[in-house]
Order: C-alpha cells, then structure tokens, then sequence
C-alpha cells in the first residue's frame, strides 16, 4: 500500500511530533520580502507564553506592559529590570521553542553603557533571542551600539508609552504630514542603525503602510492598520483578561474574563451549598482502615 504524502509545512509550523521550529532573525526579515505576515505576542507569563507555543505565534515579546496587566500600575514606566528578566524567565519556560522578544524597560537603555549591560542581562538570564527599546532618531546611537556588539535588536516608534508624558497621554502619532515625516526620519535611523525590525504603534493606517514600504526591513503594527508586514498584541488584551480599558485597536477574541468570573461564582455557589466536593471530587479510604481509625480516635477520647 503507497503512504500517503504529508502536507509540506510552513517554517514555524509544529513539527509533527510536537516540536515546532523557533523563528529566526533571518526568517523575520526575509518576511519582507516573501509577504509572509508575522504574528507576534505580547505576554507576560509561563501560561501565557504556553498559549502562544501552542498557537503558533511567531514571536513572543515579553513587554513591559506587564507592569499594568501583571502587577496593576496605570503606566509601563514602573518596570524595571528585575521585574522583566523574573517574567522573561517564565516566558522562556513556557514557550522554549518561540522567538522571544524582550523589551526593555524605561530608563534602562538612557545611555549606551546602560544599554549595553542591560540588553545583556536580557540576554543571558532570560534566554532572550533579541531586545527592543524605544524610540528613533533621538536613540540611533543607542541601537547602533546595541547591533555593532553583536544584540539582535529592534525598535518602536510612534506612540512610545516611555515618552508618554511628553506626548500628553496615549494620543495617536502622525496625523499631520510634519509628524508623519518625523516617524519616517524616524524608521529610517532605525533600519540605518542596523535593527532588524520596527514597531509602529497608534499610527494612522495609511503613514504606517507608506512609510513600511520605504523601508528595507519588516514592520509590525499595534493600532498601525493592516499595512505592516506584522501584527502585535497583548494576549490578554484579546483575549479579554485585562478589563481596566480597551484600546480602539485591540480586537476581543475571546472573553475569558466573563467566562472566569462565571465560573468562579459557581465554585463560590457550591461551596456554600455544600456541593462541592463531591464523592468524584474527593479521595477515599479503606473501610476496615476507617473503622480502624476511628476506633483509635474514640478510645483516645476517653483517655
């Protein structure tokens, strides 16, 4: 009997026993060319970092929007190097076979020396495959620093929530023509600078798409229209786990929050009517062990 063909896979594809093949730097740029759109992932624990092994995102980025979804503060400004590198740890456990993408965080990369010591802490602690800090023109001797010491490296322009406080909160970026020729400069320090790929964030659909094709190496967009080469966002922002707000950009794809809720009100419910656990929900003994045992209990009573 002939066996038949199986279907050819696609890099990033699970292997077929299980093992899916990381992304590499090569294959995210070369996604320029070929047209390949690239899924990326922000997310900022083991389980989450799992969901997205499982799911076949491209690369998973470690943002330090995990200062708001993880640990409650109104801004990323908050984190810090210590607070990334013990989440970059459980992102990299949970999904071992995903190009990781770590962000890093305010004021951590303010000068090239800091830079350099943090991107390689990045590096070395949480196993990292690359970093992004923010930022453009202003940075370009930051990033080209980064690159020329051998750190795969990327950036963000746009919305940079870093300079939110300059920007006079999260307002988008580009909509007049000087602006948009800001971000334009802008992308082009960064691709001079050697990065191997950008991220625009809440830039009107059309800049971002014309100012991606002016350039060399990838885009990915988070609020940045269809134009890019590569979409970004926060998995529980998709997936309807954080709940404080929801930017115009983010689309729900699943509503765990209410699905969490319900069945913790449930739990609660049968627990306080004495349903749960039930035989099926609990562990059983031997009888003659029992009796044995409560025998014992009753005859210590009466000592």
């Amino acid at each position: 009997m002939q066996e038949k063909a199986r279907p050819a896979t696609k890099p990033g594809d699970a292997k077929p026993e299980g093992k899916r093949e990381k992304r590499t730097i090569t294959e995210i740029r070369d996604s320029k060319k070929t047209g390949e759109k690239m899924v990326y992932m922000s997310v900022p624990d083991y389980t989450s970092a799992q969901w997205a092994e499982m799911a076949g995102v491209d690369v998973a980025v470690l943002g330090d929007s995990l200062a708001m979804i993880s640990h409650g503060h109104r801004s990323t400004v908050p984190a810090t190097m210590d607070m990334m590198v013990l989440h970059g740890q459980a992102v990299r456990r949970g999904a071992p076979n995903t190009f990781m993408l770590g962000c890093m965080p305010y004021q951590s990369y303010n000068t090239i020396d800091r830079a350099l010591a943090n991107a390689s802490r990045f590096m070395q602690e949480t196993l990292c495959d690359a970093v992004k800090p923010q930022g453009g023109k202003s940075q370009a001797h930051i990033l080209k620093a980064l690159v020329d010491a051998g750190i795969p490296t990327a950036s963000h322009i746009g919305l940079t929530p870093h300079t939110i406080a300059m920007f006079g909160g999260f307002k988008i970026q580009g909509r007049t023509a000087d602006a948009a020729m800001k971000i334009l400069e802008a992308a082009f320090a960064i691709e001079d600078a050697g990065c191997f790929m950008l991220e625009f964030e809440a830039v009107p659909a059309k800049i971002a798409k014309l100012i991606s094709e002016q350039l060399t190496i990838p885009t990915i967009g988070i609020g940045a229209g269809v134009g890019t080469d590569g979409q970004i966002l926060l998995c529980y922002d998709l997936l309807g786990v954080f709940t404080d707000f929801k930017p115009k950009f983010t689309k729900r794809f699943a509503k765990l929050t209410e699905v969490a809720v319900n069945g913790i009100k449930e739990y609660v419910k049968e627990v306080k009517d004495g349903a749960f656990p039930d035989d099926d929900h609990s562990y059983t003994v031997n009888e003659a062990e029992y009796e044995k045992f409560a025998a014992m209990v009753a005859k210590r009573r009466h000592v």
